[in-house]
């Protein structure tokens, strides 16, 4: 790993610009005569076989199933620092993401059901809109929010790390369906080895992750999204045992993962998901429910759910506002919140497998519409409080932020 790829991942405003670019390039593709060769690409057929076990599947699954996997261990491994040892780790710094998290899930998905109820197939995406992008919402803050309190970058991380807990959850629970018995208690029986690994304090990273690998090949097979796989094995690393080069293993493992999500598996998930036609789009696909309520959800419930739920609870007593933080800075942070964009994209995946194309185009039109508006908007409001900002006057931090 070289030390410019290193930086450029650790660049929280770097992840973001990607993310962005890829995406365009997608969509660029998608309306050029090279249209066709990018379908082709992501539905090369790809297959390995260990005896009678096979995985056969398109390239684009590998990329939703395998890459986002990694993906998802990295986020479990982010959550269990921050949830243990992290700035997540006392009831006073949990409380107001929390119930911000809570609230940027519920009422998105409300708008959502409010545009769809009547609609049996497209009220399958009612998770669509409750789903925020980390990567390009601290991309967006970095750039935009450079001269504002260091503790309204973290009150914006933590609740995107509770927004994909709640993501996660929403997952296992409704979007894994036909449910295999075997493979359920092969992949138990891997995370029964990892419990063991883990309290007998092994240090060989590479043994977890092997066995990590069998408990993914298992959850596939399983019925249960492989993603989760990736978040499940991420508890059973160690938190303080050393691994085999003295360094504590869960974060070591950590800091190697990083680089790779942010500028290879993210990158690739946008360019192979982001891809939808415009040229000669219609009224109706620009404006239909599953469209509209995407979108609305994203711009208006994420903004309006978690500032009325970080209202509430300040005025109420059950949690205090980010140190040194003003009630615009939260407010152009609760807009931020309503870019989804991977996760959306993700979750709109698994709610259409299958369907007509149709229904995952107005899902992308309609993540790209809400991720775009509350990108634009919670910019042109972050830079506008960076601007009236006492001049000369240092942000305030909380102590041992990074």
């Amino acid at each position: 790993m070289t030390k410019a790829f290193r930086e450029m991942a650790n660049h929280d405003s770097f992840g973001g610009i990607l993310l962005v670019a890829c995406a365009i390039l997608a969509m660029l593709v998608a309306n050029t005569p090279l249209y066709g060769f990018y379908q082709s690409v992501l539905d090369i057929p790809v297959a390995v076989q260990f005896g009678s076990f096979e995985i056969a599947k398109p390239l684009l699954l590998w990329i939703n199933d395998g890459l986002m996997a990694i993906f998802f261990l990295f986020v479990g491994l982010e959550v269990k620092r921050e949830l243990l040892e992290g700035h997540l780790s006392s009831p006073g710094q949990v409380m107001l993401p929390a119930i911000a998290a809570v609230a940027g899930i519920a009422i998105p998905a409300a708008i959502f059901v409010a545009f769809n109820y009547d609609q049996a197939t497209t009220l399958q995406g009612w998770a669509i809109p409750a789903a925020t992008d980390i990567a390009f919402a601290l991309g967006i803050f970095s750039l935009f929010g450079k001269s504002l309190p260091v503790s309204l970058k973290l009150f914006l991380l933590s609740v995107a790390i509770f927004d994909d807990i709640g993501a996660i959850v929403i997952i296992a629970l409704f979007y894994s369906s036909d449910l295999s018995l075997q493979s359920m208690i092969v992949a138990l029986g891997g995370l029964a080895l990892l419990f063991a690994l883990n309290r007998a304090k092994v240090r060989v990273t590479m043994v977890y992750l092997a066995v990590g690998l069998v408990v993914w090949a298992a959850v596939l097979k399983s019925g249960v999204h492989a993603t989760l796989a990736g978040f499940a094995i991420a508890w059973f690393i160690p938190l303080r045992v050393r691994d085999e080069d003295g360094h504590p293993m869960l974060a070591q493992l950590e800091h190697r993962i990083q680089p790779w999500v942010a500028l290879f598996i993210l990158p690739v998930f946008a360019f192979a998901n982001a891809g939808v036609r415009v040229i000669g789009i219609s009224a109706e696909a620009l404006f239909n429910p599953l469209t509209i309520g995407i979108a609305a959800g994203l711009f208006l419930g994420k903004q309006l759910g978690i500032f009325a739920a970080c209202w509430l609870a300040v005025k109420s007593g059950m949690a205090a506002l980010p140190a040194g933080a003003s009630w615009r800075q939260v407010y152009g942070v609760s807009m931020l919140c309503g870019i989804g964009f991977t996760m959306s994209l993700f979750i709109g995946s698994l709610a259409f497998e299958g369907a007509d194309p149709a229904y995952l185009s107005s899902v992308k039109i309609g993540v790209l519409m809400g991720s775009i508006l509350s990108a634009v908007a919670g910019a042109f409001f972050i830079s506008r409080e960076v601007s009236v900002a006492t001049p000369g006057k240092r942000p305030v931090s909380e102590s041992g932020a990074t």
